[in-house]
C-alpha cells in the first residue's frame, strides 16, 4: 500500500476549487436566466401597450463570429513551443533520459493539425 502525503489543507484547496468553479457556473446559469426574464419583460410590456413587438435579439447572450485568425495562432503556438521544448529536452537531458525528450510530441501534433485544418478549410471555403 502506497502511503501519501498529502495534507488537510490540500483537500480544503481542492474543496476550494471545485467550489469555485460550481459557483461560477451558478451564476452564469442565473445571468442568463435574468436576461432572458428582461427581454420577456420588455416584449409582454409591449404587448400591453399594442406597440409592435420588439424584435427578438439574435445576439442576446453575446455570440459573435468566429475570428478566423485564432485557430492558425493557436496551432503555431502549440507547434513551435512543443518543437522547442523537444529540442531544448534533447540538448539537456543526460543520456539515459533521452526518451524522455519526445513527451511533447501530442502538443506538436495538435498544432499541427490546427494548422492543416485551417489552411484546408480555407480551401474548401473558396
Amino acid at each position: 500500500m502506497q502511503v501519501t502525503n498529502n495534507t488537510v489543507g490540500d483537500g480544503l484547496v481542492a474543496i476550494a476549487q471545485v467550489a469555485l468553479i460550481l459557483g461560477l457556473v451558478y451564476f452564469y446559469i442565473q445571468w442568463r436566466k435574468r436576461k432572458l426574464e428582461v427581454v420577456h419583460e420588455e416584449r409582454m410590456a409591449a404587448m400591453d401597450k399594442g406597440i409592435p413587438l420588439p424584435e427578438f435579439p439574435e445576439n442576446l447572450f453575446g455570440k459573435k463570429e468566429q475570428d478566423r485568425t485564432v485557430l492558425p495562432l493557436l496551432g503555431l503556438v502549440l507547434f513551435s513551443l512543443s518543437v522547442g521544448t523537444m529540442v531544448t529536452l534533447t540538448l539537456i537531458l543526460p543520456e539515459a533520459s533521452k526518451h524522455m525528450a519526445i513527451l511533447p510530441m501530442p502538443f506538436a501534433f495538435l498544432g499541427a493539425g490546427f494548422l492543416a485544418y485551417h489552411y484546408l478549410s480555407e480551401g474548401a471555403g473558396r
